[in-house]
């Protein structure tokens, strides 16, 4: 979604002022800029909608009545551009109905000369706050609608929601925020949602993945070389930090770099310049960085890499869990990349078998949501009904084969905290009982919500996340 600029408290508001009389308007320019407005002056249809197109005023004051163009034909055109510009009409009083129409078409308000000067500056300072107001709430919803597609692709659990807290919190500031998380967590994705809910979302947002790039071409990737600064420079060619102007730059798997490149690398953020390979002109920028690494940060590892980039680098830091530590995610996962292959394939896979869910929740899953991904999709491929355990090309969990009898009776579980044994035990208990009550129900969702004392929204939601379909079939049967 477009995010529309918020005209700061102290930038003058642009005032277009359309108007085929030239006294008009010389006096409307003067009562704007005596009250800190900044006037802009069209006589004509086309300068008016050259000028709407290239200044994008705050507000728009029209005469009803031109030679070349009914003032409603070009207040039409104007809301074409912007939707939510306020029009003010300027009218006779021989041409109040016709005013009156006009804002039934959508104009702000009217004017009727000859005006009050007053009245004038009311109508316009009115119409300058309702905009900025507009463009506030767009942006705030935009922001929300940026974190709601984040629990949409990576799911619902309470860890994902602790993501998109501290994305909330990191945002709006300039801060350096490393993402820590495994091969195929999402990292990119968490990081594409900082940018988008920062104030440069309509900037460039690159991502760079410093580990597949050599190292001595690295160095040329992020700050670019003039013509014949080596062999084969045959052009200049920006770097990552000069293409990401006013944006987000992505360092994927950045603590790979060589001493050298850390060096330069600390001097720019310090600086806030650097010089491209073989040029002597300092290049300004404005960038923020985000770094993303599968490492631990407390590893030993980090002893070569430089601690005081480090220290920059590290203003704010957002873990990503395992898929394996919030395994309440993968029926949802599971479920949307189903839906996305039938789609793609042109399929009707209906969903998962028990038994099928409950390899999935077993299941390490070392390569994360990428892992499950691309298992989902070979599995739609070859299944025509259900995804039965058959289509899963995994093994159960070694966690789970792990498990052995002491000789006390009691279950050791390798390698498994107590939490996910419990967060595993509950979520197979949850979806058996849902699955026992709905049989006994005949597919009645509502009936059932109301033998579990939830309501019917929670019941739908649980279903869809396990992935158990009634036997009602798609619809879940009867609701009553």
């Amino acid at each position: 979604m477009e995010k529309t600029k918020i005209p700061e408290e102290n930038d003058a508001a642009k005032i277009l002022i359309v108007d085929d009389e030239p006294l008009i308007c010389n006096a409307l320019s003067r009562l704007m800029k005596r009250n800190g407005f900044v006037p802009l002056v069209a006589y004509e249809e086309h300068s008016a909608l050259e000028m709407l197109r290239i200044e994008i005023p705050d507000v728009v004051l029209l005469d009803f009545r031109m030679p070349s163009m009914n003032g409603m034909e070009l207040m039409k055109k104007a809301k074409q551009l912007d939707p939510d510009l306020p029009v003010v009409m300027i009218t006779a009083y021989a041409d109040v109905h016709g005013a009156v129409d006009a804002m039934r078409a959508g104009a702000h308000d009217y004017l009727a000369k000859p005006f009050d000067h007053n009245e004038v500056i009311r109508i316009v300072h009115r119409a300058v706050s309702e905009r900025k107001l507009k463009i506030k709430l767009k942006n705030l919803s935009a922001q929300l609608g940026d974190r709601l597609v984040l629990r949409k692709l990576m799911g619902h659990s309470e860890a994902v929601g602790k993501i998109i807290m501290d994305i909330n919190k990191v945002a709006a500031s300039d801060f350096s925020v490393i993402i820590l998380g495994e091969t195929g967590s999402g990292k990119e994705l968490v990081a594409k949602a900082i940018h988008q809910a920062s104030s440069r979302r309509d900037g460039p947002f690159v991502a760079i993945d410093c580990g597949a790039i050599p190292e001595t071409l690295l160095e040329s990737e992020l700050f670019g070389y003039e013509k014949g600064a080596f062999t084969g420079a045959v052009k200049r060619k920006p770097g990552k930090f000069e293409i990401c102007q006013n944006g987000t730059l992505l360092l994927d798997e950045m603590f790979n770099m060589s001493m050298a490149a850390q060096a330069k690398l600390l001097r720019v953020l310090q600086e806030r310049k650097f010089n491209r390979i073989g040029g002597t002109q300092p290049v300004s920028m404005d960038v923020r960085l985000l770094v993303a690494t599968n490492r631990d940060l407390e590893e030993s590892s980090f002893a070569n890499f430089r601690k005081d980039l480090f220290f920059r680098l590290n203003e704010f830091t957002i873990r990503i869990p395992p898929l394996r530590n919030r395994k309440e995610d993968i029926p949802y996962l599971a479920n949307r990349f189903l839906k996305s292959t039938n789609l793609e394939l042109q399929k009707n896979v209906r969903g998962f078998s028990e038994g099928a869910i409950d390899m999935l929740l077993s299941y390490d899953w070392p390569g994360n949501v990428r892992e499950l991904r691309s298992l989902i999709r070979r599995a739609v491929l070859i299944a025509d009904d259900l995804i039965l355990e058959k289509h899963l090309e995994i093994k159960r969990s070694s966690r789970i084969e792990n498990a052995s009898e002491n000789k006390k009776g009691v279950i050791e579980w390798k390698e498994c905290s107590l939490k996910e044994i419990v967060r595993n035990k509950t979520l197979a208990v949850e979806r058996e009982v849902l699955t026992e009550v709905l049989d006994y129900t005949d597919g009645n969702k509502a009936k059932a919500a109301r033998l579990l004392k939830i309501d019917y929204k929670t019941i739908h939601n649980k279903l869809k996340s396990f992935g158990i379909t009634p036997k009602g079939g798609k619809n879940g049967g009867s609701t009553e």
